[in-house]
């Protein structure tokens, strides 16, 4: 019964003076939100989608939004205007099937196509490679020369795919158009969809006698030697793109480019933290008691440090500017830190050890045997 029936501007929750744009937003939302696909078994979403499909396929048709907005939904019940209930509505103009593709392809993910595959021209694939480098070239940049496989037109058919003296045709599928459209039937009529021509596969052409040397394809695969300069300060894992090496383009694209990720071999002594540089330097008792220069090696090459006094292990050292360079700057580099360990010998002589016992006892305020302390405490200790 018509009675029964909401008002369909409430419905959409729009008003009276909405435009079609208005409209549209707003069944759009309520589609997604209350599709039977979006939620299966439930009778109360089913039944609101059906009511929002109704209220919007008569108010987005300029004559049937007229006649409703004058008699209500009187001017559809019973045929006196219109088309008798939601059964009779039509779902099979263009915005329609629009909105429904659009529905269907947010609830699967996909989406589809509106014009097919463009005729126009387009841009070649980017082509991703790698290449390793060592630590050192990571700090102060190189060069390196890449050999790869890549797609080139064909010198023999001009890229057109078909062999030479003859031209390709044009597809009788989609008369050029590279797409063509089909109805789907769904629970709410019909929709009219568009696909991409699975004869031509979107070019709009078909070719019969095949260039022998691309067999139809327009390309050939040829081996390339392509140099890259790789930045001082690029890290492992980082993309380099070299703009205009890729696969070429069709129907007069422009190429792709080519991406190269760098690989970056671990040191054995350096680590590496953003423009920091990291190591240990062992470093004997003595020297670490006594003190004295040592040598440290960086990636410029050793440099000399002198140890202070009674330098404890696991000090750290920190040498300036001697770290990566800034990827935005060469000219400013980060530092690099070296930790001090003081080695504790493994195997030592008797002799060894027993000056090392000597050492200890005169650390520790102890006489050497055959010797008295003529005085005890700190004052003996110090005049000792």
């Amino acid at each position: 019964m018509a009675e029964s029936k909401r008002d369909y501007y409430e419905v959409l929750g729009v008003p009276k003076d909405a435009d079609d744009a208005t409209l549209k937003k707003a069944y759009r939302t309520l589609a997604k939100k209350y599709h039977p696909d979006a939620n299966p078994g439930d009778q109360a979403a089913a039944d609101k989608f059906k009511e929002a499909s109704e209220a919007y396929s008569v108010l987005s048709d300029p004559e049937k939004r007229r006649q409703y907005d004058q008699f209500g939904h009187a001017a559809f019940d019973g045929g006196a205007g219109g088309a008798g209930g939601f059964g009779g509505f039509d779902f099979n103009g263009g915005d329609m099937g629009d909105i429904f593709g659009d529905i269907f392809g947010d609830i699967f993910g996909g989406g589809r196509s509106r014009g097919g595959r463009s005729n126009g021209p387009m841009r070649g694939a980017d082509v991703r490679t790698s290449v390793r480098i060592t630590f050192e070239e990571a700090i102060f940049g190189c060069e390196k020369e890449l050999e790869l496989n890549l797609k080139e037109t064909c010198e023999k058919c001009h890229g057109t795919g078909a062999k030479p003296g003859t031209q390709p045709q044009t597809c009788p599928k989609c008369n050029g158009k590279g797409k063509i459209m089909y109805t789907q039937q769904s629970f709410f009529g019909q929709i009219q969809n568009v696909q991409t021509c699975p004869d031509c596969n979107g070019t709009g052409k078909i070719i019969k006698d095949k260039c022998p040397d691309c067999y139809g394809t327009g390309y050939v695969a040829k081996r390339k030697k392509i140099k890259v300069t790789i930045p001082a300060g690029i890290d492992n894992g980082q993309m380099l793109r070299d703009r205009g090496n890729g696969e070429p383009g069709t129907n007069g694209g422009p190429r792709g480019d080519l991406l190269v990720e760098v690989v970056v071999s671990q040191h054995p002594i350096f680590k590496r933290q953003d423009t920091t540089i990291y190591s240990t330097v062992p470093i004997s008792f003595v020297k670490a008691a006594l003190g004295g220069p040592i040598r440290i090696k960086t990636v410029d090459g050793e440099v000399e440090y002198e140890v202070k006094p009674g330098t404890q292990t696991d000090t750290r050292v920190r040498l300036k500017g001697k770290g990566v360079p800034s990827l935005r700057n060469r000219n400013v580099r980060g530092d690099h830190f070296v930790t001090l360990v003081v080695q504790v010998p493994e195997r030592m002589t008797e002799a060894q050890k027993e000056a090392l016992r000597k050492f200890d006892d005169a650390m520790n305020g102890i006489a050497p045997e055959g010797e008295k302390h003529k005085k005890k405490g700190l004052f003996g200790k110090l005049e000792k």
